[in-house]
């Protein structure tokens, strides 16, 4: 018998937790739950989840502090932001500190599932792509190791962003849309329905690592009206 995916949710209001425990219970999946952040971070760095359902606004220590804490322990720990909807610094924040994804409140039960499971796919698929990529002569990635340089500077990088530059790269020949990234890298169902900066926010995020001048693009690269390119020459 095959065991059951844990989730941990750290959400201080009650009836929300409540209601999201009930719910992934249904869906057949192991939940601890917490209203407190403090204990969110004890349990997230102490035990062995599949994912991290964690609100923004928490007691104790807020839900940034413990996505830092957490990347800093384990770049591959798939975590989900819950903020508000008008938060939109929240994400921001939320994305660049690591987050996979987010979703803002008031949020579609059925949406939140999808996207749990989501996340949970991609991080079980062992990808075929290229585990070492080269960027001109500034730049070079190791995949696998999850970390690179451009220049002088080194850098780390989340499963996430690393996914996102292997399918750039192996789509290098054209342009890749904000729906086929999320198709393909982030493995939400076609035509799903998303209100989400996700795609755009990692991609500042990589530009910032892989770029000399981060403000003019030269590898990663805007095609106006069809998506984002990664020129390999």
């Amino acid at each position: 018998m095959s065991r059951k995916i844990r989730l941990l949710i750290v959400e201080d209001e009650v009836a929300i937790r409540t209601g999201l425990v009930d719910l992934f219970v249904f869906h057949g999946y192991e939940v601890a739950a917490t209203g407190d952040g403090r204990d969110g971070l004890q349990q997230a760095l102490s035990g062995h989840y599949d994912l991290i359902l964690l609100d923004v606004m928490l007691p104790g220590i807020n839900g940034f502090d413990i996505c830092a804490r957490i990347r800093d322990r384990d770049r591959e720990q798939p975590i989900i932001l819950l903020t508000a909807k008008s938060g939109d610094e929240d994400v921001i924040q939320g994305l660049s500190l690591g987050a996979d994804d987010y979703v803002a409140k008031p949020f579609s039960v059925a949406q939140l599932v999808l996207r749990v499971q989501a996340v949970l796919r991609r991080s079980r698929i062992a990808t075929e792509l290229q585990n070492q990529i080269r960027l001109g002569d500034q730049v070079e990635l190791d995949c696998q190791n999850l970390c690179g340089r451009c220049g002088e500077s080194e850098h780390t990088f989340t499963r996430r962003e690393m996914e996102l530059l292997q399918y750039l790269h192996a789509n290098a020949d054209r342009p890749v849309s904000r729906d086929e990234l999320l198709t393909r890298v982030w493995g939400y169902a076609k035509n799903l329905d998303l209100e989400t900066r996700t795609v755009d926010i990692h991609i500042a995020k990589l530009r910032r690592k892989i770029e000399p001048d981060a403000s003019q693009p030269r590898f990663l690269v805007t095609v106006r009206g069809a998506g984002y390119r990664l020129l390999v020459d």
